[in-house]
């Protein structure tokens, strides 16, 4: 499992972070706090604080290919 902190600030960021990661067929969640929702739901996205950062958590040890892809959400 490979994790990284993430921001989606617009609801135009989720859309294109949910096309990106709904290309990948290994489990892929997002926690805020005790919460956690499978990052492929726009609507499990929307309930989260998107106000704070995320933890991206992908259940595959071949992440590398999303995490480039979704370089542009990660956080520094």
């Amino acid at each position: 499992m490979k994790s990284a902190v993430i921001t989606l600030k617009l609801a135009e960021n989720v859309k294109e972070f949910v096309n990106i990661v709904n290309k990948y067929d290994c489990e892929i969640d997002l926690r805020s706090g005790r919460f956690v929702v499978d990052a492929k739901s726009i609507l499990g996205i929307f309930s989260l604080d998107l106000s704070k950062p995320l933890t991206l958590e992908v259940h595959s040890d071949k992440a590398d290919a999303l995490l480039a892809e979704l370089k542009s959400f990660l956080t520094k």
